[in-house]
């Protein structure tokens, strides 16, 4: 079991060797959270959510009701399910899916997400495409890697810009859905 404290709030959680960081809360993971703020009009998506710990760390700031979680991974899905019982909370939801694919919920205003970096760029370029779609208009796109131009080229082409805030050696991006423009429309710039 390993321990972590973010901002004020402090968690505990059950790993094993089969998740990503197994010994302790990744750097980047807690350098995102900790440039974010969350209201309780927020709905949050942590996609790829490992053993649970940004799910987790935002269920414990606006209520497990506004906070879905989602990997891929079974081992991942049952370790997020005993850490949310292991930090007493109750009602969350867990959802087995790959990307997208079993997870029907929409209008996030935030999704999370530290994509896998030691496979190629099919997985993070799903997140981004249909994690667009997902959002609610003013909604974000939160993703923390070690890698940073593909990244950024690839929001910037998906949401029309990105906010990349580095932290030591993490780059973390934020991209907004915005209303579309006129240009957007028309396919040009006018």
């Amino acid at each position: 079991m390993i321990q972590a404290k973010i901002k004020d709030i402090e968690l505990k959680f059950y790993t094993n060797e089969k998740v990503f960081s197994p010994t302790e809360v990744d750097k980047g993971t807690i350098a995102m959270l900790e440039g974010l703020e969350f209201t309780s009009e927020d709905k949050v998506l942590d996609l790829g959510c490992g053993y649970g710990v940004v799910g987790l760390y935002v269920a414990k700031l606006i209520g497990s009701d506004k906070v879905i979680l989602s990997d891929a991974s079974e081992n991942c899905v049952k370790l997020s399910r005993d850490n949310a019982k292991l930090n007493g909370i109750e009602g969350l939801k867990i959802v087995q899916s790959n990307a997208f694919k079993s997870l029907e919920d929409a209008h996030f205003t935030y999704i999370l997400s530290y994509p896998p970096y030691h496979v190629d760029f099919n997985v993070p370029k799903e997140f981004i495409e249909k994690g667009f779609n997902r959002l609610q208009i003013g909604g974000k796109l939160v993703m923390v890697t070690k890698r940073k131009e593909w990244y950024k080229n690839k929001l910037t082409a998906i949401f029309g810009g990105v906010q990349i805030r580095e932290v030591e050696g993490y780059f973390i991006f934020t991209a907004e859905k915005r209303f579309p423009t006129y240009a957007n429309k028309k396919g040009g710039n006018r």
